[in-house]
């Protein structure tokens, strides 16, 4: 009968200390709060749930959504399959300034077939509050990374009816040749494409004025004011500059996004 009445008593001490709990209000997440929905002194009830008191937003971490084009799926499953860990980097909107880098997190199930876009999750720590809810970012997210390949500008690339071909300058620096080539990785900035086959390493090919150009056409090679050489087709002012060589190349896949 004694131990009965202990264990009565204690659940009456447990029932006052939920009743004290229910008079402090605390929040099941460490964020920043937002502006008040109430004001001291305004009748609050039960149904005032929808709009609540105050909203508090979690800020560390903090996840961004953003998509990747579906012909990007098959290169980011195959590195998530290999157990690799994707690192994303957030841009501002203007795409040039580094707010946070993360890794990715996880991504959706199924593609949005209205938009052939899939959805991921990036995971930032944003331990220095540089990304803020709702804010519009750039993700950059490093797929892969490629070795010893030969990378050229993406204005080089021309297409016609025989596929894609640049425009190289010869040995004799008077005339150029058409060369047909097989394209590898795009830079996650859209400036330069890795080249798999057609052009070997410390070739020049012409980025500007090429549709003045056929195959065997004469140029000109005046000395730049740099110390480089700029191509220029022999009947005209265009210019273009020699960018082949052996480099490292970094495939990113770069998408606008909201972070929450």
């Amino acid at each position: 009968q004694y131990v009965a009445t202990v264990a009565s008593d204690e659940a009456a001490i447990k029932t006052a200390k939920l009743n004290l709990a229910y008079c402090r209000i605390t929040s099941p997440v460490t964020g920043r709060v937002g502006l008040r929905q109430v004001d001291v002194g305004n009748y609050v009830t039960s149904g005032n749930t929808a709009n609540g008191i105050v909203v508090v937003t979690q800020l560390q971490p903090m996840s961004v959504v953003f998509t990747v084009p579906e012909d990007n799926v098959p290169a980011i499953m195959k590195r998530l399959r290999a157990k690799a860990t994707l690192q994303a980097t957030a841009y501002d909107r203007s795409n040039t300034v580094k707010l946070a880098t993360g890794k990715l997190s996880t991504l959706d199930n199924q593609i949005d077939t209205s938009t052939g876009t899939l959805k991921l999750r990036a995971l930032f720590d944003n331990s220095d509050d540089g990304l803020f809810p709702n804010q519009f970012v750039n993700i950059h997210l490093l797929v892969d990374t490629l070795h010893d390949v030969i990378v050229i500008p993406t204005a080089a690339i021309q297409r016609g009816a025989k596929g894609t071909y640049v425009y190289a300058v010869n040995a004799d620096n008077s005339t150029v040749s058409m060369r047909t080539v097989t394209l590898g990785a795009t830079s996650g900035d859209g400036n330069s494409v890795a080249v798999d086959t057609g052009l070997a390493a410390g070739d020049r090919v012409v980025i500007d004025g090429a549709d003045k150009l056929r195959d065997g056409a004469k140029i000109t090679l005046p000395a730049a004011a740099n110390g480089t050489d700029a191509v220029k087709p022999a009947s005209a002012d265009a210019t273009a500059s020699p960018k082949a060589k052996n480099g490292q190349h970094k495939h990113h896949q770069q998408d606008s996004t909201q972070s929450q």
